[in-house]
């Protein structure tokens, strides 16, 4: 059996992840603290007792996420189940990062604070209102990024997310994502509905918000990691510090391939694949592509128990 630790992106949040963890586990809890010293602000009062409109918003969301994340693994490695147990690591855009802090490429503090710049930066890069994302259900990637190109007449329009063999995301201008919401059903969508986001993630619309990562990544200190990370953008193995940078800089403009990237990681023999963090989505995902494969949410101390029981 081959395990893949998983870690959730933007959109699985919810008000009081994590604090059962950081109740039950001290090395949890230090996480929470150390991610609020690093941001100064008591980012954990948010998660556990703050308003859901102020933890979505996008620079407090990829934080928080991390931070959850991190925990789940905190409480793990307590129970002595560490990151051996993984052959790789990877994650869903913002859980990237979370990916790559548990494997020991970006220490705590400087994912934290990346999470924050790149949220505020994403925000930034576009005028609420000027763009928009879709989902796109009932189509295979090739036939949505053919909606896209159709759609774009010269404005952005991009297959942002290949989630799972039915299930993709464009992102773009909010005029051309208008035009792919009506091509998409004309090409036999199930469904084809605008995504409650507050910027077009994943296109060409956020380069503002790339080049602003480039800068930031270039100031810290990045590691090999201690397991390879399946990269969102290539969906293959990589372990090269220097490579990894260009492709998380990629990465804010470039396609989540994320089916792709289950799809490799079972074919070098993943059976087993661990949600690391808030939620559920990713197994769910997961359980779509590579429908043979086992899937274990860590996102509370119950989780962490049933894991260290079997």
């Amino acid at each position: 059996m081959s395990i893949a630790f998983v870690f959730p992106g933007q959109g699985a949040q919810t008000i009081g992840m994590g604090q059962a963890l950081a109740e039950a586990y001290p090395a949890a809890r230090a996480v929470f603290e150390e991610v609020d010293e690093a941001l100064g602000e008591k980012l954990s009062a948010l998660i556990w007792t703050g308003e859901i409109e102020a933890l979505t918003l996008t620079e407090n969301a990829q934080p928080a996420l991390m931070a959850t994340s991190m925990a789940a693994m905190a409480a793990l490695n307590a129970e002595g189940i560490g990151l051996e147990r993984a052959a790789f690591v990877a994650g869903h855009s913002l859980g990237e990062y979370s990916a790559l802090c548990a494997a020991g490429t970006l220490s705590l503090a400087d994912t934290a604070r990346l999470l924050r710049i790149r949220g505020r930066a994403m925000q930034a890069a576009v005028p609420v209102g000027q763009g928009a994302m879709a989902a796109v259900l009932g189509l295979d990637a090739d036939a949505a990024d053919k909606v896209a190109q159709a759609a774009a007449q010269g404005e952005v329009c991009q297959l942002a997310n290949e989630n799972d063999p039915t299930q993709n995301v464009l992102s773009g201008s909010k005029a051309a994502i208008d035009r792919a919401l009506i091509l998409a059903k004309e090409a036999g969508a199930k469904r084809a509905l605008p995504l409650p986001v507050s910027a077009p993630f994943h296109c060409a619309l956020m380069q503002p918000a790339a080049d602003e990562m480039a800068r930031a990544l270039a100031e810290v200190t990045m590691n090999a990691p201690a397991v390879p990370l399946v990269a969102n953008v290539l969906a293959d193995s990589v372990t090269d510090p220097a490579r990894i940078l260009d492709l998380l800089v990629e990465q804010v403009t470039g396609r989540v391939r994320w089916r792709s990237s289950v799809e490799w990681m079972a074919a070098q023999g993943v059976t087993e694949f661990w949600e690391i963090g808030a939620g559920k989505a990713l197994s769910g995902m997961i359980r779509r592509i590579a429908k043979d494969s086992t899937c274990r949410a860590v996102g509370t101390p119950d989780d962490v128990a049933a894991i260290k029981q079997a």
